[in-house]
């Protein structure tokens, strides 16, 4: 937890309206790879702590992390990996709350790709761990069964993309959507599996609509 990157910390770090963001990278990434969008959305964010956080184990692909091995990965193999890596991807969540003095009424989990299964998969667990989850590239492990009316999920997703196709987003939009979810899902023509200034734009957009 040491290995994560503090891109903010509030002004007045006992702000009793402080919130945290926590981001999680893709597998073979790094927690420097998030910075930028963390730099960008600061701004708008001035009272929350931004961490980016690294996650535990080296990537099979030789260079970044991982939550969980993509090695021969499956529909049917997947939720298992994920299951085995959320009491990880838990204590670190409760340890940046814990160390921020944030409650999860105040927190956002943002993922990019594996980050962003992570986080969404978190949701299906009980108590919540965050007021709201951003997938950026993302999916769920396995089609949610609960929409907590705590969460609002924001699913943002590449049209173009060739690892996780969009249509995972769409897909657990309705989903989520027909579980009474507050969701939004936004897709962006001619974007593969990335970021781009469209994605922080309407992250922007959202965090106005909707601040706390």
């Amino acid at each position: 937890m040491q290995d994560a990157l503090i891109i903010q910390q509030p002004a007045d770090v006992a702000a009793p309206d402080r919130e945290l963001w926590l981001f999680f990278h893709g597998v073979g990434s790094r927690p420097e790879d998030l910075v930028p969008l963390g730099e960008a959305l600061a701004p708008v964010l001035p009272k929350a702590w931004i961490v980016s956080v690294r996650s535990p184990d080296p990537s099979d692909f030789g260079q970044g992390w991982q939550w969980f091995s993509v090695q021969g990965v499956t529909e049917a193999s997947r939720p298992a990996r994920i299951a085995a890596a959320m009491p990880r991807f838990v204590e670190v969540v409760r340890h940046w709350q814990q160390q921020t003095g944030v409650h999860p009424v105040a927190t956002t989990l943002a993922g990019f790709s594996q980050g962003a299964i992570m986080a969404l998969e978190s949701t299906q667990q009980s108590p919540p761990l965050a007021k709201r989850v951003v997938s950026l590239a993302g999916r769920f492990g396995a089609p949610p069964s609960v929409a907590p009316a705590q969460i609002a999920f924001h699913l943002l997703h590449g049209q173009n993309d060739q690892v996780i196709a969009a249509q995972n987003a769409m897909d657990a939009y309705q989903q989520l959507q027909a579980l009474g979810g507050n969701v939004t899902c936004d897709l962006f023509p001619n974007l593969g599996h990335g970021l781009d200034g469209r994605v922080v734009q309407r992250l922007a957009q959202l965090i106005a609509a909707d601040p706390h």
